[in-house]
């Protein structure tokens, strides 16, 4: 399937959403909804905003960018290239964008954000036409989980007591942006901090026996997630024992979320799971994880989550227990259930859940 043949499908999608609800016009003002539509192309400029610099009109006969005189020739020629959009830009100091999209339609529009001001927000629904992979999708996401992973293993094992969180975290983030992968969520404790924060945002604490590295990393709008734990030393037999519980937890949410299964139902066999292995009450500190792609998450599993999982639909789960935690990405295929993020380099540790055996990461003891 060629980047143009993926754009169809996709849009195929929308304009089939389109005819179901009586809309004239979708409006995707989002960035990773710019970038699920175009192949991997990208409309940001600032990292951490939701909107794009230029937003995609789609009709019944066309698919429009609208956007401004500093932004339309480079979106033209690195991230929009062969495909068929027709861009409509003003000067940046006279943008009005309203005026510009009357031109291209009029009736009832719906958008995925706020703008246009008259248009139904849908953002939600939309989102849902995303979430079942294509083939393209999942062989660029097969390469982001391999250069996140060989980032985090590089990085482990490069890290050195003495080093502060910031000097850990810098060396992972500068690993992936020689990727040109965008570090989207950036956590790094190291020792009595790892027991202490489920978000430990990185700080000038310096490292002494244990690191543990969170990773959400961003190419072509896929969003991969993962975690990493190095100990220094002679590893604790209660570390280990949490470590194999949490392994063995995240084998449960790995195992059960195949196409069709309900994802409460995921849930709650992971709480089973959390109590099985000893820590019935660990679960409450901290979510679970739950449908990811194209966003960090698309939702979160609960007991109360309505979602039934898709073919070709990504999750990351990340089940805690004091001190340590396991995190990958998977995609549920209709035969397999495939882990992203594998790194074969990286010490594993073997599990097993109804019957199947299964990897999970280990602690890095160096």
């Amino acid at each position: 399937m060629t980047r143009l043949e993926e754009m169809e499908a996709k849009l195929q999608r929308v304009r089939g959403f389109m005819s179901a609800r009586g809309l004239d016009a979708v409006v995707l003002t989002r960035t990773i909804n710019f970038q699920w539509l175009t192949a991997g192309g990208d409309n940001h400029v600032v990292i951490d905003t939701d909107g794009g610099v230029a937003p995609i009109v789609i009709t019944a006969e066309g698919q429009h960018v609208v956007t401004n005189n500093i932004e339309a020739v480079r979106q033209e020629d690195e991230e929009i290239g062969e495909l068929p959009f027709e861009i409509h830009f003003m000067n940046w100091h006279d943008e009005n964008r309203e005026a510009v999209l009357a031109q291209i339609v009029e009736g009832q529009v719906a958008s995925d954000g706020p703008w246009p001001e008259d248009a139904e927000v849908m953002d939600g629904p939309l989102a849902r036409l995303r979430w079942s992979l294509l083939e393209p999708e999942i062989e660029r996401y097969r390469e982001l989980g391999r250069i996140t992973v060989q980032a985090l293993g590089e990085a482990a094992c490069e890290i050195e007591p003495g080093m502060t969180e910031h000097e850990i975290g810098a060396k992972l983030a500068a690993k992936l942006i020689a990727q040109n992968v965008i570090v989207s969520v950036l956590l790094i404790a190291v020792d009595e901090r790892i027991s202490k924060y489920r978000h430990p945002i990185p700080t000038d604490k310096r490292l002494e026996k244990k690191a543990m590295l969170v990773v959400g990393a961003r190419k072509w709008g896929l969003d991969i997630s993962a975690t990493r734990l190095v100990h220094f030393g002679k590893l604790p037999g209660e570390l280990a024992d949490k470590h194999r519980a949490v392994c063995q937890v995240d084998a449960t949410f790995i195992s059960e979320t195949r196409p069709g299964a309900a994802v409460q139902d995921i849930f709650v066999k992971g709480i089973a799971a959390y109590e099985a292995s000893g820590y019935p009450d660990e679960w409450k500190l901290h979510h679970q994880g739950g449908a990811t792609g194209y966003a960090p998450r698309d939702y979160k599993g609960t007991r109360e989550c309505p979602e039934t999982v898709l073919e070709n639909q990504a999750f990351a789960w990340n089940p805690s227990i004091t001190g340590t935690k396991s995190e990958d990405t998977i995609i549920a295929m209709a035969d397999q259930t495939e882990v992203l993020s594998t790194d074969e380099q990286w010490p594993m540790m073997e599990v097993e859940y109804a019957g199947d055996r299964m990897t999970r990461p280990d602690i890095l003891v160096r």
